[in-house]
């Protein structure tokens, strides 16, 4: 599960740094819930190129 992870940001790195030609602007989304069991946190990081999108969230 770890390489899995790992392999999938080197990936989003590269497509971002444009080592594979034009740059990809990533995107960032947070959030903070509040709910009966207390206040918990997420967000999501991802990329979009075309039709293809691929994102890490926790």
């Amino acid at each position: 599960m770890r390489k899995t992870v790992f392999a999938l940001f080197a990936l989003a790195v590269l497509a971002a740094c444009g080592v594979d030609g034009e740059p990809v602007q990533p995107t960032l989304n947070a959030g903070i819930g509040v709910g009966d069991s207390g206040v918990h946190a997420g967000g999501a990081v991802g990329l979009h190129k075309g039709p293809i999108s691929v994102f890490l969230g926790f």
